[in-house]
């Protein structure tokens, strides 16, 4: 069941949008998350590894903080893949991204906000992709 909340939507994306804007501000990174969390595991400076790592954490901590203060209930929400297919599916999003030089919050956050022609035709793949996979499974399978 799918439920309409622009207000929730609108302030979820300005938080998305402001968290971009102040990494870019403050040490001039982008807001990709899958680039991110690759360099995390390699970098090799103490310093690099430790920004990302927060970064990294913060995405679900961000989450159980809204859940833990009752703006959210979660205690529906249910996971239709099983543990191997969300495994396989992470490393395909994960080549994806290797190959397309950034996810979706890289270029279609970030890379949108600076009118990369990169990003913009990125992210019409995503969504294009996104969309016929939501019309295979749904009436095809």
């Amino acid at each position: 069941m799918t439920s309409f909340a622009p207000v929730s939507g609108l302030v979820g994306g300005a938080l998305i949008g402001l968290s971009a804007i102040v990494l870019m501000l403050t040490i001039g990174r982008i807001a990709g998350v899958c680039g991110i969390a690759l360099n995390a595991m390699i970098a090799h400076d103490a310093a690099a590894r430790s920004w990302r790592l927060a970064f990294i954490l913060g995405l679900p901590l961000g989450a159980a903080l809204v859940a833990a203060v009752g703006l959210k209930d979660w205690s529906g929400m249910g996971f239709p893949a099983s543990v191997p297919t969300m495994v396989i599916a992470g490393f395909i999003v994960g080549f994806g991204s290797i190959v397309g030089s950034g996810c979706t919050s890289g270029h279609g956050i970030c890379g949108l906000a600076r009118f990369s022609m990169r990003s913009v035709v990125a992210t019409v793949t995503f969504i294009a992709a996104a969309a016929a996979t939501v019309f295979i499974v749904r009436h095809m399978i």
